[in-house]
């Protein structure tokens, strides 16, 4: 299993590593800061150098316990040291993003105690669904006032990796209707917006509230009678 930098180091943009697997023109190596998707965060893009090359990481998902960095031509061999650059301007759009997502969740379970049924973002953007069986410009226009004020507020975030029995004692870790954590892992990763919100997450956030910048509700609808949807955008 490749050492999974992107849970540890957001922040990381470089790094270097060895090619452990070759599938064609996809590899996986000992260790990674490319992050491979989840939780509707889209993954990572990059570039790959060795021996003087280089390669496009066009892809990244993640099968089992391996990382696949899909390139754009053929692999370097098995053994190959590898220096990796993620494609920092979208990477750090994506945490923005990713935040505030937490932030428009947190806020509405703490003030409202509505669930999350599904969500996904790309740079800049992003789309919650809640279980709410109303929702008008006036309720929308409020929410949109709180979660810019938790962004002035400045609260820290905090990553933990607690072993399984350890998290599942924390109350309401999971915001999301349905319970997404596989039953077999032994390690829960969690993200905690301090005095805010803390749920089970493997993405990747921004180090406080304030980076996140404004947060805008570009658009509200129903998606059914208990299920609205939330679409926010940030300012570049």
């Amino acid at each position: 299993m490749a050492e999974a930098l992107y849970h540890t180091d957001a922040y990381l943009r470089e790094f270097d590593a060895v090619v452990t697997v070759v599938d064609g023109n996809k590899v996986a190596l000992d260790r990674t800061a490319f992050y491979p998707g989840g939780g509707g965060q889209p993954n990572d893009v990059g570039t790959f150098t060795a021996d003087g090359e280089m390669w496009n990481v066009v892809k990244v998902s993640k099968q089992g316990a391996e990382v696949w960095h899909e390139l754009d031509r053929e692999a370097p061999p098995i053994g190959t040291p590898i220096h990796g650059v993620i494609d920092w301007d979208r990477r750090y759009k994506l945490m923005r993003t990713h935040t505030a997502m937490h932030i428009l969740c947190g806020v509405i379970f703490r003030d409202y105690g509505a669930s999350v049924t599904g969500g996904n973002m790309e740079p800049l953007k992003g789309r919650m669904d809640f279980e709410f069986e109303t929702m008008r410009q006036e309720f929308v226009k409020q929410i949109e006032e709180k979660i810019n004020v938790e962004v002035a507020n400045a609260r820290p975030t905090k990553v933990k990796i607690l072993p399984r029995d350890e998290a599942f004692q924390i109350p309401d870790l999971i915001r999301t209707k349905i319970n997404l954590l596989p039953e077999g892992i032994s390690e829960v990763r969690t993200v905690e917006i301090v005095g805010l919100d803390l749920q089970a997450d493997g993405g990747t956030h921004v180090a406080n509230t304030s980076e996140v910048g404004h947060i805008r509700i570009v658009d509200y609808k129903s998606k059914g009678k208990i299920n609205k949807r939330i679409e926010v955008a940030l300012d570049e």
